[in-house]
């Protein structure tokens, strides 16, 4: 005789795979914010950013600090409120927003990056693993 499992334990399940989608999905982010703060160095931002001019340089540096923040939001709503992430009408308008953002940054790799280079390649898939990891949630 087949084993059938009950909806009721189905949708336990799907919850399950949603809270792990939005605790990898703060992982993810965390990352991110720790890339972030590393640019001055990876980019050589010390010897690069004097060559341009004063309001690009400090645009640049405002901006990737603002990210940072961002960042680090998104990995504190994912780590402290998983639950009402995938519950209520704002966290998912939320997971929806985060997957969006994600969807943009792989878009825009493709039109601002044209470039064949491992480590270009290796963000992309950095950044569609982070669409995934907010959608997936509002879909299970």
């Amino acid at each position: 005789m087949p084993h059938f499992q009950s909806a009721a334990h189905l949708k336990t399940k799907m919850e399950n795979f949603a809270k792990i989608f939005i605790l990898f999905g703060g992982v993810h982010a965390l990352g991110f914010a720790v890339f972030h703060v590393y640019f001055w160095k990876i980019f050589r931002w010390k010897t690069e950013l004097p060559k341009l001019h004063f309001l690009n340089r400090a645009i640049l540096q405002i901006l990737n600090i603002r990210l940072i923040y961002v960042f680090l939001l998104m990995a504190a709503l994912c780590f402290f409120f998983t639950e009402t992430l995938y519950t209520t009408a704002l966290g998912r308008f939320l997971l929806a927003g985060f997957s969006l953002f994600w969807l943009g940054r792989t878009i825009e790799q493709f039109i601002f990056l044209k470039a064949d280079n491992w480590m270009v390649n290796v963000l992309t898939a950095l950044f569609a693993i982070g669409f995934l990891l907010f959608l997936l949630p509002l879909i299970l």
